[in-house]
Order: structure tokens, then sequence, then C-alpha cells
């Protein structure tokens, strides 16, 4: 443990668990709190505090502190913001951006290279596979998958004022629910349970309850057979 850096800020220093193992080059700042037989890989960054740029609509505010729940792993390259938790026995990938104001669940995988953007919430059970985009204010049930490259929007205006801000609104994905590769996903869409997005399908509208979809854009092709789904297993 002796090759990170605490950082320490007027008196502050993060809380560290019992049996934590932490590589080469680790940055962790204060009011992290990380709990018991967690595992944190070379050049990971926790509880990064979330820059704004200048012509940002975000007002300036403070952070709760990062949270690291027991038998963590953060591979390596990670970064973590303040105002985070992540839930216990969950694996975070490496490369993986997670911003600030997020929940991930228990058990969870976030795979190499995602982004999960501020104000989102991340079930249990849940796998995110690599490089896919979690915009903010998203919403993940408990066992969705996510599969490579996946893209969640949440503006449909691309606008530049504040009243448009607040009409931004992210995804929905249900319990159980699966979206294929490269698959994109559009503002304030809800995927239902146990639904089902085949791969390079566009979403433009709600998916329902149990069915599938494929196509650009998506349309209900069939059900789901109930032997896939995950309340049976």
């Amino acid at each position: 443990m002796e090759n990170f850096v605490l950082v320490e800020i007027n008196g502050k220093k993060a809380k560290l668990g019992k049996n934590i193992k932490i590589g080469y080059n680790v940055i962790v700042y204060p009011d992290v709190e990380i709990k018991d037989n967690v595992i944190i890989g070379d050049n990971v960054i926790l509880g990064k505090i979330p820059e704004r740029a200048k012509t940002s609509t975000l007002k300036k505010e403070s952070f709760s502190p990062l949270i690291i729940e027991e038998k963590v792993t953060i591979c390596s390259g990670s970064i973590l913001c303040a105002g985070t938790k992540i839930g216990r026995e969950t694996l975070i990938g490496d490369g993986a951006f997670i911003r600030e104001k997020c929940i991930i669940g228990e058990s969870s995988l976030i795979g190499k290279g995602v982004t999960i953007e501020n104000d989102t919430k991340i079930g249990n059970f849940v796998k995110i596979q690599a490089n896919a985009y979690i915009t903010a204010y998203t919403v993940v049930e408990d066992y969705v998958f996510i599969a490579p490259c996946v893209v969640t929007t949440n503006d449909n205006f691309m606008g530049r004022t504040e009243k448009r801000f607040a009409l931004k609104k992210g995804a929905y994905i249900k319990f159980g629910a699966r979206v294929g590769a490269n698959s994109i996903i559009l503002p304030g869409i809800k995927i239902g349970k146990e639904a089902f997005v085949a791969a390079g399908s566009i979403v433009t509208r709600d998916v329902p309850d149990y069915k599938l979809v494929k196509g650009v854009p998506a349309k209900v092709i069939r059900d789901v057979p109930q032997e896939e789904w995950v309340e049976n297993q």
C-alpha cells in the first residue's frame, strides 16, 4: 500500500478498511470511504471532484463521499467521482469512468471502458459490457444485461439553455431486460421487464414487457420465451 497517494485536504483523509489491496499510482481523495477486502488496480483515481465547463448550465455544488462497499474490485485506470456509491462484490473494469451522484448496486459488472454519467442508478446483478455509454439520469433495474457499445441518450434538443437542460431524461431499463450490441436508446425510453432489444437497433418508442424488438426504428417482433426470463430461473 506504499505505492499510492492518499490526498489530505484541510486535515481530511480517506477512510480505509481492512485487507485492502492497492496497486501502483493510485490516488485516493479525502472523504473517500473504502470498506474491507477491496481490490484496487494500478492508476486508479478515487473521489475525483468533477470539473464543469465554463459554458455549463450546472451549478457548482458539494458532493457526499465516494463509498466503496466490501469486496469490490476496481481494475486499472478507472476513475470514480465523488458522491457515488459502489455496492459490495461489484467489479469495475479497466478504464471505466463513473461520474458523480451515481449508485451502482451489488454483484454487478461494469465492463472495460464503460462510461456512466452523473445521477444514474444501476441495480444489483447488472452486467454492462465493454465500451457501453450510460448517459446521465438513466435508471437500470436488477439483472439487466447491456451488451458492448450500447449508447443511451437523454437530450432530444441538444439544447444550450437551462430550460432545455431541465427536460433531459435518460432511459429506464426494467428488471431482466437485455440490450444487444451497438443499440441506441433515445431519451426517456422505457425498456420493459424481461424485454430483449436486438443488436444494432435504434429504440425510438417504449418497449413493452416480455417483448423482443429489432430494427431501425425498433419494432416488436415476438414475445420473449418464458424459459429466458430471469424470474423463472
